[in-house]
């Protein structure tokens, strides 16, 4: 019987954490599910329980919750106006040279310089970003 009550805790404790995020009361639905665990298969009192789910909740916290914040606490960083463009495909509007040169860039003409001084690519070309430099883009050509 108290292993149920220590069963429904975890589920709560479980249900509750959706709602938070945090991942404190997670740990302690772990602790509470292995202490149903323990309460089913032993014959412990009650503060034997309360010693099981202690220990099982703190070593859940100190273990395993800093894992699971760094694998889920932050999200993937989201790259943003410039930085998005970089590795992007570009394809060539007029003739990219040293000196000159435009391309089509999500949708935008940009100026173009080639990543090497001696390159030159003709309107049609599929080329790649490497870096923005102020308005420009700095491309290259994959062999």
């Amino acid at each position: 019987m108290v292993a149920l009550i220590w069963l429904a805790a975890a589920v709560v404790l479980a249900g509750a954490e959706a709602v938070t995020g945090t991942f404190y009361l997670l740990m302690l639905a772990g602790g509470a599910l292995i202490t149903a665990g323990v309460s089913g298969l032993t014959d412990l009192p009650v503060w034997g329980d309360a010693v099981v789910f202690a220990g099982v909740s703190l070593a859940l916290l100190v273990g395993v919750r800093p894992m699971l914040l760094r694998r889920f606490g932050t999200p993937p960083e989201l790259q943003t106006n410039v930085a998005a463009l970089t590795g992007r495909q570009a394809v060539v509007t007029e003739q990219v040279a040293l000196d000159s040169g435009q391309v089509k860039l999500s949708g935008e003409i940009w100026t173009a310089r080639p990543l090497d001084s001696a390159a030159v690519y003709h309107p049609g070309d599929t080329v790649t970003v490497l870096k923005i430099d102020g308005a420009t883009a700095i491309v290259f050509k994959e062999a």
